[in-house]
């Protein structure tokens, strides 16, 4: 490939996926340091004809059923059981609300959460895969254009001949960082 269509390539790409690559590092920056924005809570009881069991498609069923009642949407991720202590709970994430169901204090009043997300904290569950398909297929799009940014910038610092030993060398002390983190951790 001549250097100019990898120029192009290389700035159209980098320039069309900027916002999402300043939201990566910016959001895992901030978890990293406890920032991982807030919640609006809203409890809600609900009465059974029978208690809670573990039973993950019950729940699920239960849960939909309630907030479609509610007019609230579903979670746009999955939904799992958790273990807590001798009791258990269903936590179904998203990136605009995580929803929770778990026992009552009486047998036949279960709990259920809703936990809205505030704006940062819907950035930050994107983040973490909770969105629904049309993220995910942006964000691995951005984990595409990433890889064809690292290859197209490779190749042009290899065309430069004052450049070639050089990159050659970084390349290769990478390499070595990479297998010694791999072998480490």
């Amino acid at each position: 490939m001549n250097r100019a269509v990898l120029m192009k390539i290389h700035m159209l790409v980098a320039a069309f996926m900027l916002p999402v690559a300043i939201m990566y590092p910016l959001t895992g920056a901030l978890y990293t340091w406890g920032v991982k924005g807030s919640y609006e809570t809203t409890q809600y009881p609900i009465k059974l004809e029978q208690p809670l069991s573990k039973n993950k498609e019950v729940m699920v069923e239960l849960v939909t059923r309630e907030l479609t009642q509610r007019e609230i949407a579903l979670p746009s991720g999955k939904a799992k059981i958790k273990a807590i202590g001798n009791s258990f709970q269903l936590e179904w994430t998203g990136s605009n609300r995580d929803v929770i169901l778990g026992p009552g204090s009486d047998q036949l009043i279960a709990k259920l959460n809703v936990k809205e997300t505030t704006l940062y904290r819907r950035i930050v569950q994107l983040h973490k895969a909770k969105g629904g398909i049309g993220f995910k297929v942006y964000a691995a799009a951005f984990a595409t254009a990433l890889l064809t940014l690292l290859i197209t910038g490779f190749i042009m610092a290899l065309q430069m001949p004052k450049f070639r030993m050089p990159v050659l060398l970084s390349m290769s002390t990478g390499i070595v960082m990479f297998i010694a983190m791999v072998m480490s951790s």
